[in-house]
């Protein structure tokens, strides 16, 4: 008989607040400049989970969340510029939830808070005038497609 030891290493976290969405743009994004003119653009994104067939033949439909998403300084600015109402997007960024009072009744709405946008789908026609920018994040707003490193074509993996 064989023992065999396998060496665990704990990893404390405290708590991770994480939302990845893939999805499409519902609004064309509202755009507001603050004081110091400080960009924040709020738009929203629905997520579809594919209906299906279960083994005994019902039938269960696509289901369709709706997201509350807000874009902060640069992420904002490519907001304004660059995604529009049925834009396929990729958003990374953190679940908030906030609260107010309006004529004495306490609302609250859940937000995500998005640090890297992503735009997907189509790239426009060369001869269309609004460049893509495809990724962007809180630290790196904006990236030209060809600052996007391409795969090695030396690489010998068979996908």
């Amino acid at each position: 008989m064989q023992l065999f030891y396998i060496n665990y290493q704990i990893l404390f976290i405290m708590s991770i607040n994480k939302a990845i969405l893939v999805g499409n743009v519902g609004r064309d994004p509202e755009v507001r400049y603050l004081d110091k003119n400080v960009a924040v653009a709020n738009f929203t994104m629905a997520t579809t989970e594919r209906g299906y067939t279960m083994q005994n033949g019902n039938q269960v439909p696509d289901r369709t969340e709706w997201h509350n998403v807000v874009a902060w300084r640069g992420l904002a600015e490519l907001a304004e510029k660059y995604i529009r109402k049925g834009t396929q997007l990729y958003v990374e960024g953190k679940i908030q939830t906030r609260s107010w009072e309006k004529d004495g009744v306490k609302r609250y709405t859940t937000e995500i808070m998005a640090e890297t946008i992503q735009l997907l789908g189509k790239r426009p026609e060369q001869n269309e005038t609004s460049p893509v920018a495809p990724i962007a994040t809180a630290e790196n707003e904006a990236l030209k497609a060809s600052d996007i490193p391409l795969a090695n074509e030396t690489d010998d993996l068979p996908f």
